[in-house]
């Protein structure tokens, strides 16, 4: 089954941020043959003085495929490890969905979509996933972070919002790949300009600082803005992180 794994809130100013823990739960699926994730992404949530939060206010979430009799020992461990590993004064949350169990994803996506310009509650939270089957569990502090754990998954189950954690080794700032070596890599799956338009595989990209796919259309994508051709004649950049910042 696919499941869809979203936490939020783990972290305080000293520890290491949340993308980090869900990195290690995601790696603990494939090390442990529990089944198999795939890239993690980071979900912008609503900023706000009413909101508690650590630095950024952003939900991480990863999809995996498990088998059906692995569901009950990834949400168990999922949430003892979220007990152990999240940092003091941290209100960490977790979010599981199921798939195929996910009869309306209409509600869900909408709440991730409020999360990012609205003040919600914890109880608006629980009531949704109540409503929808999904798990929806807290694991230290005031528990706020459910919140942002079932609004990151609203928005990676929306397939339009989000980036993905770290950034890929392509090699050096100013070196040059074609398409077709960028889409090789596993956590892309296309190129294309801001406008939506995919590029060639034999167009070739100059590399910029932070090469870092957003999810558009429920895919990794590569986004690029075209440049006056340089020397070697190639006619588009990696885009700059002051626009992949806003996604």
């Amino acid at each position: 089954m696919q499941v869809l794994v979203c936490i939020d809130d783990t972290d305080n100013l000293e520890s290491r941020g949340t993308g980090h823990l869900a990195a290690i739960l995601a790696g603990q699926i494939d090390q442990d043959g529990w089944g198999r994730s795939t890239f993690i992404t980071r979900h912008q949530l609503f900023v706000h003085p009413d909101i508690p939060y650590t630095s950024h206010n952003s939900a991480m979430c990863f999809a995996a495929e498990v088998p059906d009799c692995g569901l009950e020992m990834l949400v168990d461990h999922a949430g003892d490890f979220l007990a152990r590993q999240s940092a003091a004064g941290s209100d960490p949350g977790l979010c599981v969905v199921v798939m195929s169990e996910l009869a309306d994803a209409g509600p869900l996506c909408a709440f991730g979509l409020a999360a990012k310009s609205q003040v919600l509650t914890k109880e608006a939270a629980y009531a949704l996933a109540r409503d929808l089957g999904v798990h929806l569990s807290e694991h230290g502090g005031s528990g706020q972070g459910v919140i942002g754990a079932l609004a990151g998954a609203g928005l990676r189950l929306g397939g339009n919002d989000g980036r993905l954690r770290g950034r890929l080794e392509l090699g050096s700032v100013g070196g040059c790949v074609t398409v077709a070596t960028l889409v090789a890599h596993p956590a892309v799956d296309c190129v294309q300009t801001l406008e939506g338009d995919q590029l060639r595989t034999e167009d070739r990209v100059r590399l910029g600082e932070k090469v870092k796919p957003v999810l558009l259309g429920s895919r990794a994508v590569v986004l690029v803005v075209p440049q006056p051709p340089d020397a070697e004649g190639v006619r588009w950049q990696t885009c700059p992180h002051e626009i992949i910042k806003t996604y």
